[in-house]
């Protein structure tokens, strides 16, 4: 089985920051894309960053040179650093990967999802 935890959220004021991190386990082949999405209540989920396995990234203008995506393929993570938080950064974050895994059957290309952290950003 694979597995995608989160870690990380929480609560910070109005121009601070928080960390998030991903850590993918299981039978893992290797990792292709990883990305953070976020969802606020009454909104529809959004790509937030995505990075490829060879580190290009990408990034929702909304959060572009205030957050920043990074990857360790040898610890199967992905990490969003996240600076000047805003109010309508508040969200539940999740991270999301396509792996390719071993199965019992053989081998399965297959995208995951973890099971979100919340960023709430108030004074």
């Amino acid at each position: 089985q694979v597995r995608l935890v989160e870690s990380g959220g929480g609560l910070a004021q109005p121009g601070g920051s928080l960390r998030l991190s991903c850590a993918a386990s299981g039978s893992i082949i290797s990792i292709n894309d990883m990305g953070w999405y976020r969802q606020a209540p009454g909104k529809q989920r959004e790509l937030v960053a995505a990075i490829t396995s060879g580190g290009s990234t990408n990034y929702a203008d909304s959060v572009k040179g205030r957050f920043t995506i990074s990857r360790d393929n040898a610890k199967n993570s992905v990490y969003l650093q996240m600076n000047s938080l805003k109010p309508e950064d508040t969200a539940v974050y999740s991270c999301n990967a396509l792996i390719i895994s071993k199965t019992d059957w053989g081998v399965r290309r297959n995208y995951y999802w973890g099971q979100g952290t919340q960023v709430t950003v108030s004074s």
